[in-house]
């Protein structure tokens, strides 16, 4: 049991440090390094999760998916959760494979914005599930 409390704490500073360089990133104007950030801020928090139940994949699609169906569509999350997974994973793929996107720093502001609640949620969860 320690192992994946130890595990999960591991990955959540994980989750902070990628929320913390998102918006270094963003305040130096590399808004496609912002979004990569925000979004691997979420997969880590949501492995963070996962380590409780002693549960990691390969892939995010997996990740993603054990996420969604175990903790979003059971209602411990909330449903504006698997939305903010959805845009910063595609704004992600974009900003890392299209050689030729541009994307806003509105919108990589936004993405931290929903990266910051996302941990939050995350957090709250943890606390509970830690103490």
């Amino acid at each position: 049991m320690q192992h994946t409390k130890d595990m999960s704490a591991y990955r959540y500073e994980q989750a902070t440090q990628c929320l913390h360089s998102a918006k270094v990133l963003i305040d130096l104007g590399d808004y496609k390094g912002g979004a990569n950030r925000s979004y691997y801020a979420v997969f880590h928090a949501m492995r963070s999760v996962m380590a409780l139940a002693n549960v990691d994949f390969g892939n995010h699609g997996q990740v993603i998916g054990y996420f969604r169906r175990e903790f979003i569509k059971t209602d411990v999350f909330p449903k504006e959760m698997s939305r903010i997974i959805d845009v910063l994973f595609k704004a992600r793929n974009k900003c890392d494979y299209d050689d030729f996107y541009i994307i806003s720093k509105d919108d990589a502001t936004t993405q931290l914005k929903s990266a910051e609640y996302f941990l939050e949620e995350i957090s709250k969860y943890l606390t509970a599930k830690i103490i």
